[in-house]
């Protein structure tokens, strides 16, 4: 009878601690659930910002497509006219630098399109496997 109280002790006093310890618990799970909360909706915040991103790019892509043709237009007849004799050399280059930034910044949306896109896939979750990745005769055959 006598040791059944001291032990009956020890569980009143160590009640505290395990109350403690059971917040302790809580908290770290608390902890956990706004983590994941947190990467899941940056993970959403992720995509959704790379589709708008690919959506603004595709709209600048159409643009810069009609910029770059007429500049190659302006640049035939401007060559043709130059041919002609009735205008200067001058006329011709000038066209040939239009035409060259337009398409330089043809390329640039291009690059932004296509990293938006590597993006979009890495938000998503996915990867590739190298063995899926197209050879270098395949991307010069494009």
């Amino acid at each position: 009878m006598w040791s059944l109280g001291p032990q009956a002790s020890q569980f009143i006093f160590d009640g505290g601690r395990r109350r403690a310890s059971l917040q302790q618990a809580e908290a770290l799970y608390d902890s956990s659930v706004a983590a994941y909360r947190q990467t899941v909706l940056a993970g959403f915040q992720q995509v959704e910002d790379n589709l708008a991103t690919l959506r603004v790019l595709e709209n600048e892509a159409r643009a810069t497509h009609d910029a770059v043709q007429a500049a190659e237009r302006a640049l035939t007849i401007s060559t043709a006219q130059y041919k002609a004799g009735t205008t200067a050399y001058l006329q011709v280059i000038t066209a040939q630098t239009s035409a060259l930034q337009n398409e330089r910044t043809a390329v640039d949306i291009l690059t932004r399109r296509t990293v938006a896109t590597v993006l979009l896939v890495e938000a998503l979750g996915g990867g590739w496997n190298a063995s899926t990745l197209p050879t270098a005769k395949d991307v010069r055959s494009l």
